[in-house]
């Protein structure tokens, strides 16, 4: 039998196989975080035409059910099936790019000058088995071993103890130890930590660097002992069922007491990243003996389940910045439940490690050169300085760059439009899409360049309003005007909600960034360099940015785009001491400006609410443009 995705593609299902087994063989990947069971409700599909038999709905609504959608993992094909797949219950993992970009973060590593020392360190002992004779206890035998090799001062857990003699004996006596060296960083535990034995030839060593975004996760596994990326994965972050961004979250995790239903659904969202990687590579999830974390401060209080609420009040202080190092066992990871998670440090309520893991790999807090960084993802962050300074500030851009509320958007994966250009005779779109294969959405980049497209060639105003009798694609659609890009079975359109919505975003970026560099006494020809982190600054094109208002209009050599910086921090930060030492050095040096308190951010984001700006001086490459376009 033949299952059909909408989006085109098409794998097959035996009788009796479930769908989401079927499309695992097929290296498909939904989210999972039961292992199929049906009780986590993430692997939603819906059927659009075929029989099947559902064994059971688990968390779906009435309202889910009478819309066909039905669970995954207990749902059978009774003949050809033809299913859609929402975007949040897809699952990429083993991503080419990602996994070519591990070459990349290494010599990052070594550009740095960090070197491989991750929080877990280990000895190798051969122990004299106790005879008659030699009859201390295996504690003391171990530590009598442990100071020959010159250490001492080790603490032992109970839940170590408990193990000990079954270790020492399983192992006949030649174990590897390993420990945990905490200095140069926040640490809940004396500096030395004795985690776990383990034989040593059998010892394997791996880590995993988490970047928690607020629309999506991205996971890393990586070998510690040369750094290699092993593989890596992404999702949507579960917790945009309770808000899209982070104050909706505060929100539900406080006035709705719903602290640990977050904080249960991003850790298994991870876990369903890691799963499948160990199972990919045929790894022991126990191998898996480190972790470190970078998520914005919201995410991170979330994460450990910490109260976030003081966030988002005046003055706005969260519970804490610079976190203890706690266990995986902790924090719910299916992972050595003893390994240490490093938590990248955060800078204030809205600036969190996050942002320290992007300009730690950066750079700029090491060079001379007057440098902007952005982080355009949900939140939009900036940082202005040097190495002899560092300025921050956030302003809330919303998920629309990443797909989030915007009737056709999506992430930049499979199925994405993410270039547009127009036919200038025609004013017909031409447009890429990620994957070569048919568009099934369009991602931030791809907004970009259509609003900026539209703009140029007469289709909107200065507002964002679709001018009426300009193309035979604007029309009418149940949210308004819409312009459709694509319509085969899947209808692929921008309408003008989503217009607005970009818009608000756009200006809140430019906004921030304008209000800033004023409080530092400098305008936007002081800068040498900007730095552009964020999943969609890969297929950004700056020249359309800047057309539409979002960025400092610049040389186009000044802009260098960075991708992910936080998951690059993470993996950083995972590997090196050194590294661990400069993220909590960043933290420090970071001077945070609340916008949200400002009497001039108003003014500068509703100046910034037309295209490109109010003050068109401001941009005058767009200037120039606009001229030869009504010659």
């Amino acid at each position: 039998m033949n299952l059909q995705l909408l989006s085109g593609e098409s794998f097959s299902i035996s009788p009796g196989q479930t769908i989401l087994d079927a499309l695992k063989k097929a290296e498909y990947y939904l989210v999972a975080s039961c292992g199929g069971k049906g009780t986590c409700g993430k692997c939603r599909v819906r059927i659009v035409d075929g029989r099947f038999e559902a064994k059971g709905f688990g968390k779906l609504t009435l309202e889910e059910r009478k819309k066909n959608y039905v669970l995954a993992c207990q749902t059978v094909a009774l003949s050809d099936l033809l299913i859609e797949i929402p975007e949040d219950s897809k699952l990429t993992v083993g991503d080419k790019i990602a996994i070519a970009k591990g070459v990349d973060l290494f010599n990052l590593l070594i550009s740095l000058g960090g070197e491989i020392s991750p929080l877990v360190r280990y000895i190798d002992l051969d122990l004299p088995p106790p005879t008659i004779t030699d009859n201390i206890g295996d504690l003391e035998r171990l530590k009598r071993a442990l100071k020959e090799k010159g250490i001492e001062g080790l603490r032992f857990s109970h839940k170590f103890l408990t193990r000990l003699g079954t270790d020492l004996r399983k192992n006949n006596w030649k174990i590897r130890i390993h420990y945990a060296d905490c200095l140069g960083c926040t640490s809940g535990y004396p500096a030395f930590e004795t985690l776990f034995i383990s034989g040593h030839k059998d010892s394997k060593r791996y880590g995993i660097a988490v970047d928690i975004g607020t629309t999506t996760i991205v996971t890393y596994l990586v070998n510690l002992d040369d750094g290699r990326l092993v593989d890596g994965g992404s999702t949507y972050n579960s917790q945009i069922r309770y808000g899209d961004d982070v104050i909706t979250r505060i929100i539900y995790a406080t006035e709705k007491k719903g602290l640990e239903e977050l904080r249960k659904a991003v850790v298994e969202d991870i876990n369903s990243i890691i799963n499948l990687m160990v199972e990919r590579q045929s790894i022991n999830p126990e191998d898996i003996i480190t972790a470190t974390i970078a998520g914005n401060t919201t995410m991170s209080h979330i994460f450990w389940g910490l109260d976030p609420s003081s966030i988002r009040e005046e003055p706005y202080i969260p519970t804490i910045n610079s976190f203890p190092i706690w266990r995986a066992g902790t924090a719910g990871f299916i992972i050595n439940s003893q390994a240490p998670v490093y938590t990248l440090p955060c800078v204030a309520s809205y600036v969190g490690g996050d942002i320290v893991a992007g300009v730690l790999a950066s750079k700029m807090h090491r060079n001379p050169e007057i440098a902007l960084f952005m982080d355009i993802g949900t939140n939009g962050e900036i940082v202005v300085g040097n190495n002899e300074w560092l300025m921050t500030a956030a302003c809330s851009a919303g998920p629309c760059f990443e797909g989030s509320g915007i009737k056709s958007g999506m992430r930049a994966t499979k199925g994405a439009i993410e270039q547009i250009r127009f036919n200038p005779s025609t004013l017909e779109p031409e447009y890429s899409v990620i994957g070569d294969s048919r568009p099934i959405g369009i991602c931030g980049s791809g907004m970009i360049d259509a609003i900026s497209e539209f703009f140029i060639h007469g289709l909107i105003d200065q507002k964002g309003r679709f001018i009426k009798g300009s193309s035979p694609r604007i029309r009418e659609g149940e949210d308004g005007p819409e312009f459709v890009f694509y319509e085969d079975g899947i209808k692929v359109v921008l309408t003008e909600p989503d217009i607005e919505n970009i818009m608000r975003a756009k200006a809140a970026i430019y906004a921030g960034v304008s209000l800033l560099l004023k409080e530092v006494g400098l305008d936007l020809s002081s800068l040498e360099r900007v730095y552009i982190a964020g999943g969609f600054g890969n297929y950004l094109n700056p020249k359309k940015a800047i057309l539409l208002g979002m960025l400092p209009d610049l040389p186009e050599d000044r802009f260098v785009f960075l991708g992910n910086t936080s998951i690059a921090g993470a993996y950083l930060c995972l590997l090196s001491e050194r590294m661990r030492e400069e993220a909590e050095e960043i933290s420090q040096r970071m001077t945070y400006m609340e916008l949200s308190v400002s009497r001039g951010f108003m003014d500068e984001y509703l100046s910034a609410l037309f295209l490109p700006h109010t003050d068109i001086d401001r941009f005058p490459s767009v200037k120039g443009m606009l001229k030869l376009a009504t010659k």
